[in-house]
């Protein structure tokens, strides 16, 4: 294909995905279900942290996670007793236990007791066209509470050569503003030129078959490399091609 060709495919198929039908099946639906700001980020960063494994699994547990908070994950955050953390114990997604969501709401209300809220952290360290030292600098400011030292690892962080997926689809959720209804484009201080797609293996081994991709790791490297050609396409709203690679992979099999 030439790279309009390329281009061309691939603008159908954002527009074949990028829609409400997305929604069901995909965590997206968690922060969904608020109306809140604050509510949205918090049921965003913690559906997107569980964001591996089966998917079915990952949203069933998502649900789990904001019945365990009363429904109310800001609320919850900013008011929680030690009885109430207790009660996170029995949480449990693959390597992802309770102890470490306690962990994660203590980092939460960190964030928005002392830095004004999530988005202000990602946005005070962005640079023009990434958001990978935003990434690195949240995950110091989020574990400078008390915290088991195995829940730093559900984290990732993209100077130790991370393609941080699941907080790069979390920034997709909160930064893009397309009127398509799957992402909320709740934050209004980050460019969504600035995002990088969610690289996982699905997304990555399409991205190689279009030739989008040459290295075999989906590390930080490959998301360089993918965010490259993604910004040659349209570098304004690089990752709506996120739909396209990850529906292909996800749904076509291709």
């Amino acid at each position: 294909m030439t790279k309009k060709e390329l281009k061309e495919f691939l603008d159908e198929k954002v527009i074949q995905y990028n829609n409400l039908d997305f929604i069901e099946s995909d965590p997206v639906q968690i922060p969904h279900l608020f109306t809140q700001k604050e509510d949205i980020e918090i049921a965003g960063f913690l559906s997107a942290s569980i964001a591996w494994g089966n998917r079915k699994m990952i949203i069933k547990n998502s649900h789990k996670m904001m019945e365990l908070m009363g429904n109310t994950p800001y609320d919850f955050v900013m008011s929680h007793s030690e009885e109430d953390l207790a009660g996170l114990e029995t949480f449990v997604h693959r390597t992802f236990n309770g102890q470490d969501f306690a962990g994660f709401i203590k980092g939460l209300q960190h964030i928005y007791k002392n830095h004004n809220g999530l988005e202000a952290v990602f946005a005070k360290h962005q640079e023009q066209d990434s958001l990978q030292k935003s990434i690195h600098e949240f995950k110091k400011i989020f574990f400078e509470t008390d915290h088991l030292p195995r829940t730093q690892k559900h984290i990732s962080d993209p100077m130790n050569g991370s393609a941080a997926k699941r907080i790069n689809m979390m920034l997709r959720w909160f930064c893009r503003q397309d009127t398509k209804g799957v992402d909320l484009g709740i934050w209004k201080t980050i460019s969504p030129s600035a995002l990088s797609c969610p690289l996982d293996v699905h997304s990555g081994n399409v991205a190689r078959k279009l030739g989008l991709l040459s290295r075999k790791q989906n590390d930080g490297k490959a998301l360089v490399e993918l965010d490259l050609k993604l910004r040659e396409l349209d570098p304004n709203d690089p990752v709506k091609y996120d739909f396209a690679l990850f529906g292909l992979g996800v749904f076509e099999g291709f």
